[in-house]
């Protein structure tokens, strides 16, 4: 029994040494491993002093020189739709078509209409009725004139007994017969003249109102065919081939806005527009860029100049509305875009400049992580002011050739060793 406790022992011992043995060890290895790990590598950007212009951004929203709206103005079923959604239209390319069948039996009637009317004009300019009158008149005038002269000649005739007072008697009745004829006759061709008048001026408004019909006959087909009104980027259609437009109203279509220069409203201070023109002459604003921040912080290619300058300043906001116009070639400004307008009203001389992505915040602090000549880390409170480009004009805190750290921030500490490296071979 006492072997076998001193065997027993002696396995124990022997347990708990390898166990301490290895222990010891294992706190050694990553002593070790922790010693030879290298310095997380971090991208750097040099603090750089220059003069810069000193920018102002406002929200500007896009919109289109020009916005309309394509409406059907007959009634019809629409037939065809010759265009692509959202794509560039020409001025006058035909977008839609209305059946014509209907405006086209239309345009018939009212030329038929009209030539009825012109060929009735035609016939009362003739004056038919007007001439047989005043042949009327000119042969009781003359029967009067016979009657008058027999009158004369039978009257001293009378007095020598030569004819018979039944002759005399005679001729004064054939000469009252035809002064009363020939006074009929004029009431006739007064009355004849008046009616033909009227038939002519009457037939004259027939024809107007023949040509009127026809011009709207022509217009009316005219409508069937729809064309775009000018150069743009057209909308999603609103109605199918198919369906009825026109009824009771005018149908929405479509809408095309010109794409080409583009206007960006947004507004600005009194104080910053006075500053931006120099006192706001006319010279001034011509010389005046703006550029255009779109919505994935990208730089606008073009630069945009003023438009127009509203007429009067909001006096709750103090502010003033401002229109740009920038150029749009490429057509990547669509209306109704949200945007930032940048526009450089000053220059900074001799600006300490550093990267807006390197200046973190800590309880309404801003600091930037300096690398030093040691490739240490320091933490560094800085004062900024201005903004220039993607930079903090720096106002107290860095000096120019000291370097930042701008990517790799969460993986360090002050005080911990780092591989600084540049972008695209910048250091």
């Amino acid at each position: 029994m006492k072997s076998k406790r001193i065997f027993w022992s002696t396995v124990l011992i022997a347990t708990a040494g390898l166990l301490l043995s290895s222990g010891c060890g294992g706190k050694k290895d990553a002593t070790v491993n922790a010693a030879a790990s290298p310095p997380p590598t971090v991208v750097v950007a040099q603090v750089v002093q220059q003069t810069v212009p000193l920018y102002s951004e406002f929200v500007g929203q896009t919109k289109a020189t020009q916005t309309v709206e394509i409406r059907a103005r007959v009634q019809g079923t629409l037939d065809k739709v010759n265009f692509t959604e959202g794509a560039p239209v020409r001025k006058g390319q035909v977008l839609f078509e209305i059946q014509k069948s209907e405006y086209e039996a239309a345009l018939l009637s009212a030329k038929a209409a009209l030539s009825k009317a012109q060929a009735d004009l035609f016939q009362a300019q003739q004056r038919t009725d007007v001439v047989e009158a005043e042949s009327g008149l000119a042969q009781a005038q003359t029967r009067l004139s016979l009657a008058q002269s027999d009158l004369a000649r039978y009257t001293p005739l009378a007095k020598e007994n030569a004819v018979t007072q039944i002759d005399l008697d005679t001729a004064r009745a054939k000469k009252d017969s035809a002064a009363a004829e020939v006074t009929a006759s004029k009431a006739n061709l007064t009355n004849k003249t008046a009616a033909v008048k009227y038939t002519i001026e009457k037939t004259q408004a027939i024809v107007a109102a023949a040509k009127a019909d026809l011009s709207q006959a022509e217009l009316n087909l005219s409508y069937c065919t729809i064309h775009s009104p000018i150069n743009g980027i057209i909308g999603l259609q609103q109605v199918n081939a198919g369906n009825l437009v026109g009824k009771n109203d005018a149908t929405l279509l479509a809408i095309v806005s010109a794409s080409n220069p583009f206007y960006v409203d947004f507004n600005i201070s009194e104080a910053f527009l006075l500053r931006l023109t120099k006192g706001g002459n006319r010279e001034a604003k011509r010389g005046v860029a703006f550029q255009l921040v779109l919505s994935d912080n990208s730089i606008y290619e073009h630069d945009g100049r003023f438009s127009v300058v509203d007429r009067t300043v909001d006096p709750k906001t103090g502010t003033i509305l401002v229109r740009a116009t920038f150029p749009n070639d490429a057509g990547r400004l669509r209306p109704g875009q949200f945007a930032r307008v940048r526009a450089a009203a000053e220059e900074r001389a001799d600006a300490i400049l550093v990267p807006q992505v390197a200046v973190q915040e800590l309880q309404s602090a801003k600091y930037v992580l300096v690398v030093g000549s040691d490739n240490k880390v320091s933490q560094r409170t800085v004062k900024v002011g201005d903004r220039s480009e993607d930079n903090y004009v720096v106002l107290e805190g860095l000096q120019a050739g000291e370097r930042v750290v701008i990517e790799g921030i969460q993986k360090v500490r002050p005080g911990m060793a780092v591989t600084p490296t540049g972008k695209a071979g910048g250091a």
